[in-house]
């Protein structure tokens, strides 16, 4: 049995985890606000925008028009080779997050039967598919938990570069969707190339009037189309991120509070014990006195 002593430093150790914990829920709390903030705010034009542009590839008189050349990212080809983009946390302490995605990726990655690449965001995407041998061509780190637009900037400009010299065919987005901070929802979608939406019957289809001309347009539209889908992903994952690691360190405080309260009676026993056992060895001392006396 532990002595008091033993428990006591014990219960010291689990209380300052339990300040640490505390402390971090009540940081990703206060950020996970204006994590939402972004994610609310990002998620309607990234939807607008992808629906525009998918509109307009679905127009055979607008990409008859246009340079192959100088609007790679409306060129749909043979898919020999696909990237996957798995957005991931660069730090642990967040629950259930990252492990949730790169499960989706791998059941997602399992089930494609072409030549697969990867490019990661986060160090726990990098360092799980590094470690199991795939593909990553190119890594992304140190925002996961605060992306800002230069951030997905510069991953767009990555995949642009390396979708146009056909490293990939194809291109699908991982992240983690937003919904409460109990729950959020792994999910996978294609962003490159820009497909048409699906046809509806009963809807009309767009038309769009171009202002100065299709090419000049569509060549600054389709790069702002990936980064601003990149960046709301981001800030969808980062949301979740902190969702999740808000709930991970209340669980972990209210544990920690429960295992001092569980210490804090083993403690009194050990310590009723040890004052039990110091009693009866005196009153054994006296009793022999006594009996040596007589």
């Amino acid at each position: 049995m532990a002595t008091p002593r033993e428990i006591n430093r014990h219960m010291k150790s689990v209380g300052n985890i339990g300040k640490i914990t505390k402390a971090m829920k009540m940081v990703a709390a206060a950020r996970l606000r204006r994590a939402q903030e972004k994610a609310a705010a990002s998620r309607p034009y990234a939807i607008k925008i992808k629906e525009v542009l998918s509109n307009v590839v679905s127009d055979p008189s607008v990409l008859a028009g246009l340079d192959a050349k100088k609007h790679p990212l409306l060129q749909k080809r043979e898919v020999q080779k696909v990237g996957y983009l798995v957005l991931c946390s660069d730090k642990g302490l967040a629950g259930a997050y990252s492990s949730n995605a790169l499960k989706k990726a791998i059941a997602e990655i399992s089930e494609c039967e072409d030549e697969v690449v990867i490019i990661t965001c986060g160090r726990k995407a990098r360092d799980f598919f590094t470690r199991r041998g795939f593909n990553v061509i190119q890594s992304h780190i140190g925002f996961s938990d605060r992306p800002t637009y230069e951030n997905a900037v510069e991953i767009a400009q990555d995949a642009i570069k390396t979708f146009s010299s056909e490293g990939f065919d194809k291109l699908n987005i991982v992240y983690t969707i937003f919904k409460t901070a109990l729950s959020q929802i792994p999910t996978s979608e294609v962003i490159l190339p820009v497909e048409p939406p699906a046809k509806e019957n009963d809807k009309a289809q767009a038309s769009f009037m171009f202002e100065p001309g299709e090419d000049e347009t569509l060549k600054v539209l389709a790069p702002k189309y990936l980064e601003t889908v990149v960046y709301a992903a981001l800030v969808q994952s980062a949301a979740s991120e902190l969702g999740s690691r808000m709930t991970a360190m209340s669980s972990a405080t209210d544990n920690a509070a429960k295992l001092v309260s569980s210490l804090q009676l083993s403690y009194n026993k050990a310590r009723q014990a040890g004052i039990t056992r110091e009693l009866n060895e005196i009153v054994g001392g006296v009793e022999a006195l006594k009996q040596a006396q007589n």
